[in-house]
């Protein structure tokens, strides 16, 4: 039970890394990133190309739909505008999951010390910067204690029960996937998680992979409650996140023992192996629904626009 609070702890900490980081990286620049969202999604092209750029900064798709839909209900932006934004909040996401497979792990106290000496400096950029190093050796600390925990947990009768459950059903392990992200809003902690126990081996990828599938679905639950008392457009593009990534996940459901072959020829560590095929993933879905991003808009306004 030791473990298991700890594990608990683990995720608080991640996610208030990530919450660091996001702050940081926003308040350098707050303005113009909602100028970005609001001028430069005419298309679905430039939604999807601000949606990237946007996401990679704040490094959340969560937080970037969230202003969107704030930007809709303020009625700067139209619901058929959020469509590209949403596409290319779904590929921004995957450079978060990428850098977390990187090991920085003897820099972590370094960067630790050095970002609260810039917090202790009264000029608010370098104030920022203190944040942004602060997040990122809370979320790396916390990635080395998941892979540390996960062997310590597989001896707790019912997660050794839980996960041999999840070996034998890709269904079951998308479940669990969009079950865990919408508890802990957020795609990338449940990502993290994931890599520490393919690392420690205590189950193989295409396990992995579902319940990183699963986790997009997760992922919209906060920005559904997000849309409550925002208006129809903004309801709307809720639904539309909701659909996007529902239809992601059931076209690329039969092909997760394909994804899987190709994340084994894509390295030989395991963490990168499921980034590597979450770029893929996300890459390949939203490029498929880029061109009919308009048509998909007047799809959802029939179904949810009364």
């Amino acid at each position: 039970m030791t473990q298991l609070f700890i594990f608990i702890l683990l995720i608080g900490l991640f996610i208030y890394g990530m919450v660091l980081l996001r702050t940081g990286l926003f308040n350098l620049s707050p303005d113009s990133l909602r100028i970005w969202l609001a001028k430069l999604t005419d298309t679905p092209w430039k939604g999807l190309l601000a949606g990237i750029g946007i996401t990679c900064i704040l490094q959340s798709s969560s937080a970037v739909m969230i202003i969107a839909i704030g930007l809709i209900s303020a009625r700067l932006i139209t619901f058929p505008q959020s469509i590209g934004i949403i596409l290319g909040t779904n590929i921004g996401t995957t450079v978060t999951t990428e850098l977390i497979t990187f090991d920085i792990e003897a820099f972590l106290v370094p960067i630790g010390i050095l970002g609260a000496v810039f917090l202790l400096t009264g000029r608010k950029n370098l104030q920022s910067i203190g944040l942004i190093l602060l997040g990122i050796s809370a979320v790396f600390a916390a990635m080395g204690g998941f892979e540390y925990l996960a062997g310590p947990l597989r001896s707790i009768e019912y997660v050794d029960q839980l996960l041999l459950n999840l070996k034998e059903s890709h269904f079951l392990s998308i479940l669990a996937g969009t079950f865990i992200t919408a508890i802990i809003q957020s795609s990338t902690a449940t990502t993290g998680i994931i890599m520490g126990f393919l690392t420690d081996g205590a189950f193989k990828l295409d396990t992995g992979i579902a319940i990183m599938l699963g986790s997009n679905i997760g992922t919209c639950v906060d920005v559904f409650l997000a849309s409550i008392g925002g208006g129809k457009e903004a309801r709307l593009s809720a639904y539309a996140h909701i659909w996007l990534n529902i239809i992601g996940v059931m076209a690329f459901y039969p092909f997760i023992n394909l994804l899987t072959s190709i994340g084994l020829q894509l390295s030989t560590a395991a963490d990168v192996q499921l980034a590597h095929i979450g770029v893929l993933f996300n890459v390949s879905s939203s490029l498929m629904v880029l061109p009919f991003a308009n048509s998909f808009g007047r799809l959802i306004m029939r179904i949810h626009g009364r």
